[in-house]
């Protein structure tokens, strides 16, 4: 496996991506997952901003299986420019719970969703008949909802504990089913792989925003393990429900 670090433009005058990618030993062209990083917790600690996120376990689950992984830093997070405005109060307190703020710092996330895109659709090196999104946390909900609002760009979509407001902020019950049911128009199985011991969304509040996902026409499976928030660190507890799923995309379609 090897690292590379690079910016691309983002849709910001002056502002570009930091984006670290993982690669195969072979020179591809490669199916190629982008997956994307959470918040910063309570959202205080600017130095929490600047640190660059790109998960060792998830490159080398993805490489060792042929994938290449984009980490993109959204703006205002690791080495990215701009300033970081996913839905932070305008008190400098943290995240903010106001619906409006919320959703529109979503907005913002989706726009550097789709500067990644346009320079994925750029590369040589990637095979452009696998696709895949993933992520974390803010980046799980990300990834699902983001693959309903550009159907047909991804033949998988992954979410590791997502959500995008937890549970201290009451207005988490109306966000996160609301930005969920945006990834229902797909068209792709997805694959949503939660802790049932999250501390910041509850079981039951991942199984229901999955239910109404699927109300709204979503497809996939719900998986839920004995593990926490960090539940990307244990690979044990994931490892085999996500190469079935893998599986299904890897194999090219017929032209």
């Amino acid at each position: 496996m090897k690292f590379e670090k690079f910016f691309i433009p983002s849709g910001e005058a002056g502002a570009k991506l930091e984006v670290v990618a993982a690669k195969p030993q072979d020179e591809g062209p490669h199916p190629t997952i982008i997956f994307n990083h959470g918040s910063t917790g309570v959202g205080r600690n600017t130095a929490v901003f600047r640190r660059t996120i790109a998960p060792a376990i998830a490159a080398n689950y993805f490489t060792e299986r042929g994938w290449m992984v984009l980490f993109p830093q959204r703006r205002g997070r690791g080495k990215s420019g701009g300033a970081y405005g996913e839905g932070l109060a305008c008190d400098g307190s943290g995240y903010s719970c106001d619906v409006d703020i919320a959703i529109a710092g979503f907005e913002r996330a989706v726009e550097d969703m789709d500067a990644v895109v346009r320079h994925v659709r750029e590369r040589s090196d990637v095979d452009q008949t696998r696709l895949a999104v993933g992520g974390v946390s803010r980046g799980g909900i990300l990834s699902i909802a983001y693959a309903g609002m550009r159907p047909g760009t991804f033949q998988g979509a992954i979410n590791f504990n997502g959500g995008w407001l937890g549970r201290a902020c009451p207005s988490h019950e109306l966000v996160n089913p609301t930005l969920f049911k945006r990834g229902a128009s797909a068209g792709i199985s997805t694959l949503w792989l939660h802790g049932s011991y999250d501390q910041y969304y509850r079981i039951g509040h991942c199984r229901g925003n999955f239910e109404k996902f699927r109300a709204a026409g979503g497809q996939g499976e719900f998986i839920a393990a004995p593990m926490g928030h960090a539940l990307l660190f244990k690979p044990a507890l994931w490892k085999a429900q996500l190469d079935r799923y893998m599986a299904g995309i890897t194999i090219r379609p017929d032209p």
